[in-house]
C-alpha cells in the first residue's frame, strides 16, 4: 500500500516520477501527488506541488508540460483521514514538501506540541505532522539531513519518508523505519523508490535500507547514515527483475497473466532440484542441515492467501515428515501469550518479504528464543528474507495483481519442498520415496499447464455467479485450504460474498444457507475422502442448492439436475492443492469479469499491506 517515488537526476524527471506511480499502482491506492523544484540548477524555482484523487493518470493530465530536475512523489491509500486531495501527498510546511508510506502511532501528541506552536494543519493525516515537525527541526538544525534524523528520533511507529526542501533543490533525504524504500544508482542521476518496480526504467542498480537508515540522494552521489549520523556502506546489486516482467502483453489484466503464468513460475522455483533424486537441506541456505535436523515442531507465521498455503503445508509436514505444525495469523500470534518452543522452527511466508504483521511476529518469535528461522518469499533482499536465519526463494516473478495466484502456488511448491526435506532429516521417508516426490515435483509445471487448458468450461460457469450474492466452497482434508483460498478470490475481485468450510462441518450450521440462490463449489479429488465429501455434496442437493464441482479424472460422480462437473485432467495425489486451486482462480476471475470489477485493483485492498 502507498508508493513513493524520488528522483535527482540531469533530465526531466517528472515523467519518471509518473511512470513510477503507475508501476506502483498495484500497490492500492486512492490519491497520487507530487513535488517538483521548477527548472533547474541555480535557476530552479519554488515548490510546485500537485494532487489529485483517484487514478495516477489524472494526476498525469495535471502534470502535463511540467519540467524539474528534482522532485517526490506518491500514491495513497487512506488511514487517516478520508480519500481527499487534501489528504493526499506530499504534505508541505514552510520551504519543504514531504511524502511519507506506513502510520505513525504518535502523531497525535506531536501535532498537539506542533499546534502549541503556532503550525497551521491543513488534513487530516498523520503525515501532515512529519512535515511540521522536519521543518521545525531544520529551524535549529540548519541542515535537512540533520532536520530528518532529529525528527525521526521522535517517530513512533512504521515509515518511509522523502523530503524536498525549497533551498536545496538538488538534494532529497529519506527515512525508513518497518516500511520497504530503496535507492536506484543511475548514470545520470539517483533516485529512491518504495518498490523496484518504479525505479527499473532508469537503472537496474539498487541499494536497499535497512530500518533506522537516513540517506541524501544528490545528482552526484548517495550518503546513507545511521540514526546517531554514523555513515554506514549499504551493497548495491543489480536487480534481475525485467522492466518487461512487469508488462501486461497480450493479456487483459494482470491477474490473468499471472495465473498463466503459473507453468513457468513453477518450473523456476523447482529449477533447483533439477534431476535430482534428493532434496539437499542447503536449498534453503547455509547451515539448513544442522538446523533443520534438529527441529522438533514446525511454526508457520503468514497472512492471507500465504496463510492458506500454510494451512495447506500442515497437513503435508505432518504426514510426511511426522513433526507437529502450527499455523498462526501472524497479526494474532504476536499479541497472544503463546509457548514457544526453542527447538520449533518458524516459517514467516510473504509475497512481498515486506508484510508487516508477518515481519512483526517473526520478530516476536525471535525474541521468545525460537531462533530457528525460515523465510519463504518472493522478493530478494526484503525484510523478512534479512531477518530470517535460513530463506526460500519462491522465483515468481513480479506479481502485480492484489489477488495472488503464481505467488501461492510457487508457495505450495516451496512447503512441500521443505515437508520433503524434514521427512528424510527425520528417517520418517527412504531414497525412492524421496525421489517420488521430486519426481511429481518436476511435472507440475506439465499438470498445471494442463488445468489452464479448461479456462472456457470455467468462465462459462463464471457467468452464472455475475447475478448472486452469496456463495459456499467446501473442501476435505488436504483440500480445505484450497476452498479457503477460492472463498477469498471470488470476494476479493468479484464482490461476491464467500465462505469455505470444511465439508464435514457443512451439517455443523452453514447447512441452513444453502438454498436454490446459494451456488455451493466443491473441491473433489479422487482420494480416500471422496466418499465422505459425496455425502456432503448429496446433502447441499437435497436443500436445492446447485453445485459446481471440481472432480478429478475418475471420480464417481456424476452431472445430474443442481450438479455441475468440470473434470480434472488428473489426480496428482499429495500435490493435488496445486492443481486444484486453479480453476477456482479462473472461477474468480471471470466471475469478476463478468461483473465488471476492477480485476487487478480491487477497492479497498493494497498488494503490500506494510502497515498494521
Amino acid at each position: 500500500m502507498c508508493g513513493i517515488v524520488a528522483a535527482v537526476a540531469d533530465r526531466n524527471i517528472v515523467p519518471v516520477l509518473i511512470e513510477g506511480l503507475r508501476k506502483l499502482e498495484y500497490r492500492g491506492y486512492d490519491s497520487a501527488g507530487l513535488a517538483v523544484h521548477e527548472g533547474a540548477g541555480a535557476a530552479a524555482g519554488p515548490l510546485r506541488r500537485l494532487r489529485a484523487v483517484g487514478r495516477v493518470a489524472e494526476l498525469a493530465a495535471r502534470a502535463e508540460g511540467l519540467s524539474a530536475r528534482s522532485g517526490i512523489a506518491h500514491t495513497r491509500w487512506a488511514t487517516h483521514g478520508v480519500p481527499s486531495e487534501r489528504n493526499a501527498h506530499p504534505h508541505v510546511s514552510g520551504g519543504l514538501a514531504l511524502v511519507h508510506n506506513g502510520i505513525i502511532e504518535n502523531y497525535a501528541e506531536i501535532k498537539a506540541r506542533l499546534a502549541g506552536l503556532g503550525y497551521v494543519f491543513a488534513s487530516e493525516t498523520d503525515t501532515e505532522a512529519i512535515a511540521h515537525l522536519v521543518e521545525h527541526k531544520l529551524k535549529a538544525q540548519d541542515d535537512l539531513l540533520a532536520a530528518v534524523r532529529a525528527a525521526c528520533a521522535e517517530l513512533v511507529g512504521a515509515y518511509a519518508i522523502a523530503v524536498l526542501c525549497e533551498r536545496e533543490p538538488q538534494r532529497i533525504v529519506v527515512a525508513r523505519q518497518g516500511a520497504p524504500l530503496l535507492l536506484g544508482i543511475g548514470e545520470d542521476g539517483h533516485y529512491a523508490a518504495s518498490d523496484a518496480a518504479a525505479l527499473l526504467q532508469v537503472t537496474r542498480t539498487l541499494v536497499h535500507l535497512e530500518d533506522g537508515d537516513i540517506a541524501e540522494i544528490s545528482r552526484d552521489g548517495a550518503r546513507v547514515v545511521r540514526p546517531d549520523g554514523a555513515p554506514v556502506e549499504r551493497p548495491s546489486h543489480e536487480s534481475a527483475l525485467d522492466a518487461g516482467a512487469v508488462e501486461l502483453g497480450h493479456y487483459r489484466h494482470y491477474m490473468q497473466k499471472e495465473i498463466f503464468e503459473q507453468p513457468q513460475a513453477l518450473a523456476n522455483t523447482l529449477e533447483m532440484i533439477g534431476a535430482a533424486q534428493s532434496a539437499a537441506p542447503q536449498l534453503f541456505g547455509a547451515g539448513a542441515e544442522e538446523m533443520l535436523g534438529d527441529v522438533r515442531s514446525v511454526l508457520i507465521l503468514a497472512c492471507g492467501t500465504s496463510y492458506h498455503a500454510g494451512l495447506t503445508a500442515r497437513y503435508w509436514i505432518e504426514q510426511l515428515a511426522g513433526l507437529p505444525c502450527s499455523v498462526e495469523i501472524a497479526s494474532e500470534y504476536r499479541y497472544r501469550s503463546s509457548v514457544p518452543h526453542p527447538q520449533a522452527l518458524v516459517v514467516a511466508i510473504s509475497q512481498s518479504g515486506e508484510t508487516a504483521d508477518t515481519l512483526a511476529a517473526l520478530r516476536h518469535a525471535r525474541a521468545l528464543g525460537q531462533s530457528r528461522t525460515l523465510a519463504i518469499c518472493n522478493v530478494p533482499e526484503s525484510a523478512i528474507v534479512r531477518a530470517a536465519a535460513l530463506k526460500f526463494l519462491t522465483r515468481a516473478g513480479p506479481e502485480i495483481g492484489v489477488a495472488s495466484t503464481k505467488a501461492f502456488t510457487t508457495q505450495l511448491a516451496a512447503l512441500f519442498l521443505l515437508a520433503v526435506v524434514l521427512a528424510r532429516l527425520n528417517g520418517r521417508i527412504d531414497a525412492r520415496e524421496e525421489a517420488a516426490h521430486l519426481a511429481a515435483m518436476r511435472r507440475l509445471p506439465l499438470a498445471v499447464g494442463r488445468v489452464l487448458e479448461l479456462e472456457q468450461d470455467i468462465a462459462a460457469w463464471a457467468r452464472l455467479f455475475a447475478g448472486r450474492q452469496h456463495a459456499l466452497f467446501l473442501g476435505r482434508g488436504l483440500h480445505y485450504p484450497i476452498a479457503l483460498e477460492g472463498a477469498l478470490k471470488l470476494k476479493e475481485i468479484s464482490y461476491i460474498h464467500a465462505e469455505a468450510y470444511a465439508a464435514g462441518e457443512l451439517k455443523h450450521g452453514p447447512l441452513a444457507l444453502v438454498d436454490k440462490d446459494m451456488p455451493v463449489v466443491a473441491v473433489a479429488p479422487n482420494d480416500a475422502l471422496l466418499e465422505k465429501l459425496k455425502s456432503n455434496l448429496q446433502e447441499v442437493q437435497a436443500r436445492g442448492g446447485e453445485l459446481f464441482v471440481f472432480a478429478d479424472a475418475g471420480c464417481a460422480i456424476a452431472e445430474s439436475e443442481g450438479v455441475r462437473i468440470i473434470r480434472m485432467p488428473e489426480h496428482y495425489g499429495l500435490l493435488s492443492p496445486v492443481l486444484h486451486v486453479v480453476p477456482l482462480q479462473l472461477l474468480a476471475y471471470h466471475a469478476a469479469l463478468a461483473k465488471g470489477t476492477d480485476v487487478d485493483k480491487p477497492r479497498n485492498l493494497a498488494k503490500s499491506v506494510t502497515v498494521e
